[in-house]
């Protein structure tokens, strides 16, 4: 099948945070949606549902459950039984739920930043101290790559520490992370007795010469600590249907999270299980032909910064839709205000993004050739205008 991935479609008055933030002169390449309609399998089984015209609460969806643990068999290996996957509305909504039920008053909690904001937030709604142990960035010539601080990681667990969690794909960094730098996290959790939430939202989303490993699938007792946070949001590009999954093989946690989520009502709407259940068994067609997609434009994305930017450093994401560009050299006080301002380009700022964000944007490459390429001439023309 043939699926149209250079054709941006107009969503403008769709109450789109994308592209209704901004004036219509400005190209958003911020927020982390794709340019893209989803797959037909989606849309038809949302038609399917809209023949019944009552749309009423929602019970748990066990043929969903079971796709999800199918998936996880045949992509990674990993068994999981059905009764282990929670479904949940959006994965934000899980890191909170993921704190809120599996920290107390005074545990602190570990994470790797530059990291998606929602993890620090996450830990302030619920006032749990975060203790930060930033990536370790390395360049090779333009291209920017980030690594686990081990000794720095190790060094700063306490006895307050209860939970560490891990972005794997990274956002905004593109990590895939190897299995020897899983084993090196897993074995230290597992010596402290610390709990690991993982969120793989970005997991599907892989590109040539690299492996999502789910650091839960390394061993029975990793599992047991772990709880996996995933979605079909990111990889189908349908965030608005607000469905996501938390597997977590611990059956006194698991509990605890199905009772909390179900006081906060924390549950998907009607077209978000039966999008996912068809993005997950139809979809790979069209998810195969994204990653081609993606990855021409990674690299478009790389080559462009190399030649028209080169005081800009870049990521070369082994996975995710996100490019991590260091300003720091181009002397901006605030580079995204300036390309928002300047160059009509709508980044996402790097300083929410915790420790190491200063000076740094994040670039969302899912879009067409051409929206791309536009946004990088017109940012690159205003920097050459500074000259």
């Amino acid at each position: 099948m043939n699926f149209d991935f250079e054709h941006d479609l107009d969503r403008h008055g769709t109450n789109s945070i994308k592209w209704d933030l901004y004036g219509e002169d400005v190209l958003p390449m911020w927020v982390a949606d794709m340019e893209f309609a989803v797959p037909p399998a989606v849309t038809e089984a949302i038609r399917r549902r809209l023949d019944h015209p009552i749309f009423g609460y929602q019970i748990d969806a066990p043929s969903l459950r079971g796709v999800i643990a199918e998936r996880m068999a045949q992509r990674y290996g990993w068994e999981v039984d059905p009764d282990w996957v929670v479904i949940l509305s959006g994965l934000v909504n899980g890191l909170n739920l993921v704190i809120y039920s599996a920290t107390a008053s005074g545990d602190a909690v570990l994470i790797m930043p530059p990291i998606y904001p929602p993890f620090m937030r996450a830990c302030q709604n619920f006032e749990r101290p975060i203790q930060y142990v930033s990536l370790v960035s390395v360049s090779d010539g333009h291209i920017l790559r980030y690594e686990l601080d081990r000794e720095a990681l190790a060094a700063a667990i306490t006895p307050q520490t209860r939970l560490l969690m891990l972005c794997n794909p990274h956002n905004p960094v593109g990590r895939v992370f190897t299995r020897a730098e899983l084993e090196f996290i897993a074995e230290l959790c597992e010596r402290h007795d610390l709990l690991i939430c993982s969120d793989e939202i970005h997991s599907d989303l892989v590109f040539t010469g690299y492996r999502h490993i789910p650091i839960a699938s390394l061993s029975p007792e990793i599992e047991r600590r772990t709880v996996t946070l995933l979605a079909a949001s990111k990889t189908f590009n349908m965030p608005g249907l607000v469905c996501s999954a938390a597997i977590v093989p611990d059956e006194k946690l698991r509990a605890r999270l199905k009772d909390v989520s179900h006081g906060f009502g924390i549950l998907p709407n009607a077209f978000g299980y039966v999008a996912t259940e068809a993005a997950y068994r139809e979809g790979q067609p069209w998810l195969d032909a994204l990653l081609a997609h993606l990855e021409k434009n990674r690299d478009s994305v790389v080559d462009f910064v190399e030649t028209r930017m080169p005081q800009i450093f870049a990521t070369r994401p082994e996975g995710t839709y996100l490019t991590w560009l260091d300003c720091r050299a181009l002397g901006l006080e605030n580079p995204q205000r300036f390309f928002l301002e300047q160059a009509k380009v709508g980044l996402n700022d790097g300083v929410p993004f915790g420790p190491g964000g200063q000076g740094f944007v994040r670039l969302n490459f899912g879009c067409s050739q051409d929206m791309l390429m536009k946004a990088l001439s017109q940012m690159a023309e205003q920097l050459e205008n500074r000259e």
